[in-house]
């Protein structure tokens, strides 16, 4: 199981008719997050007439997702943000478009594309990367086979999470949970059945 978030925090900027609309991307991975980002734009930018958001957050295939208008015309903000996101197949994201106003009024449509655009415009700044849920597993193995089977196993695509020395050598790996089966083989394949896979917790983390 595997999603997207964004690869780092950033911002990006567009004008339309002399109004600015200034997009934050954060990675959050709580609701409390989420709002406290909000917060800390609405302070920051204290002079701005708006600061609409949408978040998701959390694993496919049920995360959490909100939007607000913040003041904008019903659906012309928050939810075209949401749907950016939800169209970059985006999770523990929040973004915040903070708008001064320019003095002419863009309209329903200008506003959808004004919003949307300044999350495209973020989007691009930050890039993307890839959440995958992992199962870790612990190896056993003496000093004088570890190295050769830490190599192994990294050229058979398992990552190697941590190496510790001890009475012997532990190696913490870490794979999908529906390729136990594939790693116990290539474990008993790789020590002659010296070596046993001991499973661990389930984690995302980031590729």
């Amino acid at each position: 199981m595997h999603y997207l978030t964004i690869a780092r925090d950033g911002t990006a900027e567009i004008e339309e008719k002399r109004s600015r609309f200034l997009c934050t991307l954060a990675r959050v991975e709580e609701e409390a997050d989420a709002r406290a980002v909000v917060e800390r734009l609405r302070k920051q930018h204290w002079d701005a007439r708006h600061h609409c958001s949408a978040f998701v957050i959390g694993p496919p295939p049920q995360p959490v997702e909100r939007s607000n208008d913040d003041g904008e015309p019903a659906g012309t903000a928050g939810a075209p943000m949401l749907e950016v996101l939800r169209g970059a197949g985006l999770s523990d994201t929040v973004a915040v478009v903070t708008r001064w106003f320019g003095g002419t009024l863009l309209g329903a449509g200008g506003l959808v594309r004004a919003y949307s655009d300044a999350v495209r415009a973020a989007l691009d700044e930050v890039g993307t990367l890839r959440r995958e849920l992992v199962r870790e597993y612990e190896i056993e193995v003496a000093y004088d086979a570890a190295g050769r089977l830490e190599t192994d196993l990294r050229s058979a695509g398992v990552a190697v999470l941590e190496t510790t020395y001890g009475a012997a050598v532990t190696l913490r790996v870490g794979a999908p949970p529906a390729e136990e089966k594939r790693l116990e083989a290539l474990l008993a394949e790789l020590t002659a059945g010296g070596s046993v896979l001991v499973p661990g917790v389930d984690r995302w983390v980031d590729r």
